[in-house]
């Protein structure tokens, strides 16, 4: 089984303080609203997403303290897109990271709200944290393509639409261009931010953005695999979900094998563009594998 590498569990422990700290609003703010946020906000998880911005930022030689304000703001948006997931309205989930899901703790409308507040406040952190403005300027573009109508939201439209389509018109295509946007873009975004905020080369960011969209994609086919293969227990949230809701998946498409063939076809051309960063991609080659190979 494959882990995260050093430096990484420090890290993880500077986004956990850094998510408090952005998550303690002025008394202007309803206190349930706050207690709903920072419920999911800071209930743990991967953090992959600010992971790969600090590193990426960091493997451009930057200052990987001032990609932190993007690293929490792309970890806002993946919180806000998992609360509203979870609604009746869209996969019913009543389990998260081992507990209730947020309108189950909360109610539905204190849940909606909580993501709406997530989904601003990240963009608020990015403009009023990021000292230089052309880099707020360039990850606030970012981050909103990745995360709006064309991206995540985009993604998760096409993916709601692919449980009621014609099974003639769905194929492997299709579902790549649907994990692209739902989970993918997300992770690009996470890639090209810490980039930008290392002031990386061209080079270096088309390497950077290309190794995002491998991991982007092996990442949710593993997420598929695991709907399948995982346990509620290490999962910390129901499995089997996919079948029950008849969406489209790896999985369903290919079988078990091909679908993990492919994952891993994806890892070795995601470190394979790290190859112009000799000698400093250690940590990314094993978030990259660790990305196909994990039990949750």
């Amino acid at each position: 089984m494959h882990v995260f590498p050093a430096p990484i569990p420090e890290w993880r422990s500077q986004i956990e303080q850094a998510l408090d700290h952005a998550s303690k609003f002025s008394a202007d703010c309803p206190p349930r609203l706050q207690e709903s946020i920072r419920y999911s906000l800071l209930a743990g998880g991967k953090r992959l997403r600010p992971l790969l911005a600090l590193l990426s930022c960091e493997i451009c030689g930057g200052d990987v303290s001032r990609a932190m304000p993007a690293a929490c703001a792309l970890e806002m948006i993946h919180t806000y897109s998992l609360i509203h997931d979870d609604l009746p309205a869209m996969d019913d989930d009543d389990l998260r990271r081992g507990r209730p899901t947020n309108h189950v703790q909360f109610g539905e409308a204190t849940a909606i709200l909580a993501g709406d507040g997530l989904l601003t406040h990240a963009f608020f952190w990015l403009a009023s944290r990021i000292n230089d403005p052309q880099q707020a300027v360039a990850c606030t573009r970012e981050l909103a393509i990745a995360s709006g109508i064309t991206g995540m939201v985009g993604g998760q439209q096409a993916d709601l639409e692919a449980e009621t389509a014609e099974a003639s018109t769905l194929n492997v295509n299709v579902l790549k261009e649907i994990h692209r946007r739902k989970t993918g873009c997300l992770i690009r975004c996470a890639m090209r931010m810490g980039a930008i905020i290392g002031n990386a080369t061209s080079a270096q960011l088309d390497a950077l953005t290309y190794y995002g969209e491998c991991i982007g994609l092996a990442f949710q086919i593993a997420d598929d695999l695991l709907d399948v293969t995982g346990t509620a227990e290490k999962m910390g949230k129901q499995v089997a979900k996919d079948t029950q809701h008849k969406k489209l998946t790896f999985p369903s498409l290919l079988g078990v094998e091909v679908s993990q063939s492919q994952a891993e076809q994806l890892v070795q051309e995601a470190i394979s563009a790290l190859r112009i960063f000799p000698g400093k991609t250690a940590a990314l080659e094993a978030i990259a594998l660790y990305s196909v190979f994990r039990d949750h």
